[in-house]
């Protein structure tokens, strides 16, 4: 990957939603036949694991303690409300279909638009808009299957 595209949000988005696929694929034929709480637990591991030797190996996890004391307590409830959410996306994975949970996950996306609008004053113009409408609705029509 050249250095412009290393450099590039939309790059690393699209990596997101191409790994996001996998996830919700792989996790479905694992949670088949698990606990889906006991498959979270153990996704976590993993994802703790690897992040933990990729930062060693670069050096940066020594940085860890040089982090002011409120980015803690903002990472810290980032990291509830990802454990929430993926104990619920397991449990629904268990439950439904992938091709219809997976969709109402990433309604995710509308409510991003929304909250960053209230809190963080985030601004989008109105095809911005637009598209988290019709990103609401494909959700339900795709999930409704």
């Amino acid at each position: 990957m050249s250095a412009t595209l290393a450099s590039s949000w939309i790059v690393w988005a699209l990596l997101a939603a191409v790994f996001a696929a996998l996830t919700a694929i792989l996790a479905k034929v694992g949670v088949s036949s698990a606990d889906p709480e006991l498959a979270t637990l153990v996704r976590t591991l993993v994802i703790s694991a690897l992040l933990a030797g990729f930062l060693a190996t670069t050096g940066r996890l020594r940085a860890i303690g040089s982090m002011p004391g409120q980015t803690y307590l903002w990472l810290a409830a980032s990291g509830v409300a990802t454990g929430a959410s993926w104990v619920c996306y397991f449990r629904a994975l268990k439950l439904g279909n992938a091709s219809q949970v997976a969709p109402i996950d990433k309604l995710s996306v509308v409510l991003v638009a929304i909250l960053a609008a209230l809190f963080l004053g985030e601004r989008l113009s109105l095809a911005g808009w637009a598209g988290v409408a019709l990103i609401a609705a494909g959700a339900i029509l795709v999930a409704r299957g």
